[in-house]
């Protein structure tokens, strides 16, 4: 009977029942069974099967401290009793007097180890970490049988042997000939190569000095565009300028000293009788040619077409049709000598009487 799986209910009666024979009180089967006759006394067979009940439960009931102790039982004990109780309650419904229901007992005990095995594994308890282990590893829950062991044990030493046998038929396959270009050269090789090589340095030499000639011709191409973006300026010298005091102009002296910035000879010379300071026009008056003073022929001489001037201006030989022109001279306020070139006289058209041409010494 101990492989029959029991309710909750039935559990339950059994519990009481077991609580009720261990205090001595009438079960609920008994009082069922006789509710009309509850203080009358039992027979002899009875009386002999009334003291025989409680001493079913000795082989499967927990100890009467339990029941005794008025305290709640465990689950275990609770289980234990109605299993106890089950068996106590199926011996007292068959007759007592009968001997012969005792031998079911034995029969029971003499069940085969194969049921055993499966009560116990029913009865065993399964955890829920133990359900999901064997969920996730997709093996089947519960023990496993010799079998199914056996084969197991023969599936992972065939894959043993089929991992083995793969890694014995990986076979490294040959090295690739080399080609030809790879091989070492011989020395038509290495003459062929130097050749090429010298060829292709030629090519990017001239490579390098065509791509130089651009840049240089792009460079100059744009510094010329960004100096046509300025105007042409033409610097010249300041139109006043002082050249000195009259003590530095001694009489009959040329001073070239301003010629070649200002272009000016300035010359104490005597005209229509009076000495005079005066600054001629360094430009000969034929084609604008710039005449030199000699020294030792005392007069200025154009180098270009052969025109002559004496000391005082005047033309005296070569094509120019009239005398050199001069510039306004006069004191600055601090006692120098001034030239202006912004005011020109000319001796033909009579302006040379003009006192701001010339200063009186």
């Amino acid at each position: 009977m101990a492989d029959k799986k029991l309710t909750v209910a039935e559990i339950l009666a059994a519990a009481r029942k077991a609580d009720t024979q261990g205090s001595g009180a009438p079960t609920a089967k008994e009082e069922a069974s006789s509710p009309s006759e509850p203080s009358a006394p039992p027979s002899g067979e009875s009386a002999e099967a009334a003291p025989a009940a409680p001493s079913a439960p000795a082989k499967g009931t927990p100890p009467k401290k339990a029941a005794a102790g008025g305290g709640r039982p465990s689950v275990a004990e609770m289980l234990a009793m109605a299993r106890a109780g089950k068996q106590g309650g199926e011996a007292a419904e068959a007759p007592v007097a009968k001997p012969a229901a005792k031998p079911a007992v034995p029969a029971a005990k003499a069940a085969s180890p194969a049921k055993k095995e499966a009560a116990a594994a029913k009865s065993a308890p399964i955890d829920t970490q133990s359900i999901l282990s064997a969920a996730r590893k997709g093996t089947k829950p519960g023990p496993m049988t010799k079998a199914e062991a056996e084969a197991k044990a023969a599936t992972a030493v065939g894959d043993a042997a089929k991992k083995a046998k793969a890694k014995e038929a990986i076979v490294v396959p040959p090295m690739p000939v080399k080609p030809g270009y790879a091989k070492p050269g011989t020395a038509k090789a290495g003459k062929e190569q130097v050749g090429e090589r010298r060829a292709f340095l030629f090519g990017m030499s001239a490579l390098a000095v065509g791509f130089t000639a651009l840049s240089a011709s792009f460079a100059a191409w744009t510094f010329a565009s960004i100096r046509f973006m300025f105007p042409n300026i033409l610097r010249e010298p300041p139109s006043r300028f002082s050249v000195g005091t009259p003590d530095k102009f001694p009489a009959g002296q040329v001073e070239e000293r301003f010629k070649a910035q200002f272009g000016v000879w300035i010359v104490n010379t005597e005209y229509n009788g009076q000495q005079q300071i005066v600054a001629l026009r360094t430009v000969c008056t034929h084609l604008g040619c710039t005449p030199n003073w000699l020294e030792a022929e005392q007069k200025f001489k154009c180098p270009c077409h052969g025109s002559g001037f004496y000391k005082d201006g005047i033309n005296f030989e070569g094509p120019a049709p009239r005398p050199l022109e001069r510039y306004a001279i006069q004191f600055a306020s601090d006692g120098s000598i001034e030239v202006d070139k912004s005011r020109m006289f000319q001796e033909e058209m009579g302006q040379w009487n003009d006192p701001a041409c010339y200063i009186p010494v």
